[in-house]
């Protein structure tokens, strides 16, 4: 039985825009199409619970995993989070890069094993890296560093956060070192470019959000003084990588919290990332669908229509960057885009899409879609269509199953879900009663139902 779709195969879209090339004007490299496989975070890389240095290795399953999207069309493949440190991340089996970490040995080895199954077919390989900041967990740390002073609330709570300092201006110029030291590792090891994270929260984020940067000192303040320290790490990153290095950013179209960023504010940095010649930025918008979804907010009609959940906000940060024949860096759009229609709606507005579950349902969905094989996404069944928690935790199960060599199970399968929420159900319940200790409670679920491994597609 053939999966269900948001549109039907049989409707025809001319996806030529899609298929189109993207050059980036500071790096001069070039895309080979207008779709973007954005960042999940995998939970695959290895991890020890008390020896530093077995965590963050690139595993055979995570290389594996990108090997299958490697072996599609996308434009763009970015990494999950990338740590820098091996203490301060946002959570077990993450991929790490350490400022002390040398240009050979077994990691170096496994970054560029990765590198190199994500461009098997010709993408443009990024790698996402970020610092949680006050998003540390305290079983891991017992302080941490923000913007600011602050304590992150307990998640479920149980899940305690470890109190951040306010950085100093010490443990800012360490930070920007050790960015500029990962682009450069990540360079040497195939990489095309670096995405900075400085979206959903983390330590980038923390420093240019009005809600927890109160700083009074040449970071903190105006919105000049809040992106200080990010452009600090584009200067960095530009003067140890070769000129042809992709330099991305992630950011946040929009805070819906108490003092957040706003949109204005938004349009401010992009501007401002311009400045300090970054390639492309991805806009996202935080955590807002994890809120919208806890509190019951339904979906604007014009969002339903036009598929990207921050586009709107898109339309009015764009502008900033001026004229369009004058623009220099690009934009990418992401989050709620499923049929070829929506995509190339967004693409009025943007330089290019961004594409996560979807793509985990089926790696191979960017080929699918420029050769017009399919015309949308795969389009799950209650609860994953419109569970966002739910369907994250999905995606993490297809990761898992993908890494191991098998096809993604089928989503829009009503048997295949069902067993799919027995499993979560009882993953949750064994990790609810290790109270996320360490080793013991990271991972995700891994589906028990019927695999067909890759080899026999």
């Amino acid at each position: 039985m053939s999966a269900r779709r948001y549109q039907l195969d049989s409707h025809a879209v001319d996806v030529a825009k899609l298929a189109q090339t993207l050059q980036f004007e500071f790096s001069k490299r070039t895309a080979p199409n207008r779709l973007v496989k954005t960042a999940m975070s995998e939970t695959l890389a290895s991890w020890h619970p008390t020896t530093l240095d077995a965590r963050g290795l690139p595993t055979k399953e995570l290389i594996e995993l990108y090997k299958r999207w490697g072996e599609s069309t996308w434009g763009i493949i970015t990494t999950g989070e990338v740590m820098i440190d091996y203490e301060h991340i946002t959570d077990a089996a993450r991929p790490t890069i350490t400022i002390s970490a040398p240009f050979r040995g077994e990691r170096f080895e496994g970054f560029q094993a990765l590198a190199a199954a994500m461009k098997r077919n010709g993408s443009i390989a990024i790698a996402q890296v970020c610092h949680p900041g006050r998003s540390v967990r305290e079983v891991w740390v017992k302080e941490t560093i923000s913007a600011s002073p602050t304590t992150q609330d307990p998640f479920l709570g149980f899940l305690r956060f470890a109190p951040a300092r306010a950085a100093t201006v010490s443990d800012i110029e360490n930070i920007t070192q050790t960015f500029a030291h990962v682009a450069a590792y990540l360079e040497a090891a195939g990489f095309d470019g670096i995405q900075l994270q400085c979206a959903q929260g983390f330590l980038l984020s923390q420093f240019l959000s009005p809600a927890t940067n109160k700083r009074s000192d040449a970071y903190g303040g105006s919105t000049t003084n809040r992106m200080r320290l990010v452009k600090e790490i584009c200067t960095a990153i530009r003067a140890c990588t070769q000129p042809d290095f992709v330099l991305s950013i992630k950011m946040n179209s929009v805070e819906f919290q108490k003092d957040g960023l706003t949109t204005e504010d938004a349009a401010e940095l992009v501007k401002g990332w311009q400045d300090a010649a970054v390639d492309y930025v991805e806009l996202s918008g935080g955590t807002f669908e994890q809120l919208a979804q806890k509190a019951g907010v339904r979906k604007r009609e014009s969002t339903k229509k036009r598929e990207a959940f921050f586009l709107e906000f898109a339309e009015r940060i764009v502008p900033a960057l001026g004229p369009e024949h004058k623009r220099k860096t690009k934009v990418v759009v992401t989050g709620g885009l499923r049929t070829a229609e929506g995509m190339l709606a967004a693409l009025e507005v943007v330089d290019a899409v961004g594409i996560a579950r979807p793509a985990v349902q089926e790696p191979a969905l960017a080929g699918d879609l420029l050769d017009g094989r399919v015309t949308s996404a795969i389009w799950p069944v209650t609860p994953f269509d419109s569970d966002f928690i739910l369907s994250v935790r999905a995606a993490y199960s297809q990761i898992r199953a993908i890494g191991q060599g098998y096809e993604p199970f089928d989503l829009s399968d009503e048997e295949v879900a069902g067993k799919l929420i027995q499993d979560l159900h009882l993953w949750w319940e064994w990790f609810l009663s290790t109270k996320g200790d360490v080793p013991a409670g990271y991972g995700h679920a891994d589906y028990t139902g019927r695999l067909v491994p890759h080899s026999a597609c």
